[in-house]
């Protein structure tokens, strides 16, 4: 297998565990981050504690491993890292609130930029790559195994899942090799929006609901009214698929077309079908909403999930009224405009607020 130079923005949970695997797998590896987050973790290293994979060597009772820093390289600004390129792809894992700021330091370097692999949650993330450097220069991912990270440069798979990448691009098949080739568990998709949609919609469940009330996923999914809810949510997103003759396509590792299945289905037999598409692929931690609202950082992706599914349900005359009130809630409680105790553990508040507009 070809020994590719990779990019990878962000030394997040995902970027961390996708670029930590490929330089396990030998290839050249060098990590975009904050200039004191770059300094560090070139210094420490990485630690990825990894599940039993097939094919790889590895001690039975072993399941971590430790890449020294000399094993792949960070920079502190896209300029510095081009210096250490050139790069065969990058691989864009940020949250879909940094886009904008990531697109706006690509600018000056567009025509140097290697061709992208996003693996951001949403569907406006690859259009929006796409206005500067070229739909070329762009191939839709996505990650559906769950990760969590215990500290900088310090990962645990929780559960191996996989990853997508749009077939295509002249790139996909050796991008897919490689993946796989570092036990990714990469599957090529030939309709890219079928892929990016469908793993939008397992984003969507159990995920605002539980920011806004503060409630564990399970909670939720049991209390009639919030399922109904969850039920709601997700029909609204399936309408605007269809109108746009999107395809509801199983993701790496993820039942989505149960879940979609789950929505025309009485409760009794929807219900566990959503815990099973949707809770076991998020691991033993909180949904993202709920990490990112109670964390204070002051930023959400709601506006690339339930918010894009208002947006586009607008644009295709789909209505979608619980998504966009779902959104301006959570967008509310982000930006601190309401206290986090307004709606906290209580549900029929929220649903009264819903159901009154």
């Amino acid at each position: 297998m070809k020994k590719l130079d990779f990019l990878v923005f962000g030394a997040g949970a995902i970027g961390t565990y996708i670029g930590g695997s490929l330089a396990l797998a030998g290839h050249h590896v060098v990590f975009l981050e904050q200039p004191g987050v770059a300094e560090e973790l070139q210094g420490s290293g990485l630690r990825l504690e990894l599940q039993k994979a097939e094919g790889r060597r590895q001690k039975a009772e072993d399941s971590v491993f430790l890449i020294k820093p000399s094993a792949f390289r960070c920079a502190s600004s896209l300029q510095e890292a081009l210096v250490l390129g050139p790069f065969d792809i990058a691989i864009f894992a940020l949250k879909s609130f940094d886009t904008a700021s990531a697109l706006e330091e690509m600018k000056p370097f567009a025509a140097q930029m290697p061709p992208i692999l996003c693996l951001s949650n949403g569907v406006d993330n690859e259009p929006t790559l796409a206005t500067v450097l070229g739909t070329d220069k762009v191939i839709a991912g996505t990650v559906t195994s769950s990760v969590a990270r215990c500290a900088l440069g310090d990962i645990v798979l929780e559960r191996l899942r996989g990853v997508g990448v749009a077939d295509g691009h002249p790139l996909s098949l050796c991008l897919w090799e490689a993946l796989n080739g570092a036990f990714l568990n990469a599957r090529l998709y030939p309709r890219p929006a079928d892929m990016k949609w469908s793993k939008m919609l397992t984003n969507l469940m159990v995920n605002t609901t539980v920011a806004i009330l503060d409630m564990p996923p399970r909670a939720v999914l049991a209390h009639p009214g919030l399922f109904r809810l969850e039920i709601a949510i997700l029909r609204e997103a399936l309408a605007v698929m269809k109108v746009q003759g999107i395809r509801v396509v199983d993701t790496p590792g993820t039942p989505v077309r149960l879940l979609a299945l789950a929505a025309y289905l009485p409760a009794f037999i929807s219900r566990p079908l959503m815990v099973r598409a949707v809770g076991g692929g998020r691991g033993g931690k909180m949904p993202s909403f709920h990490i990112d609202l109670h964390a204070g950082r002051g930023k959400s992706e709601v506006a690339w999930l339930n918010g894009a599914v208002a947006r586009y349900g607008e644009k295709f005359g789909v209505p979608t009224p619980v998504n966009k009130q779902l959104t301006g809630i959570l967008l509310a409680l982000t930006r601190r405009e309401i206290p986090l105790t307004e709606f906290s553990r209580q549900p029929e508040k929220l649903l009264v607020k819903l159901k009154s507009g």
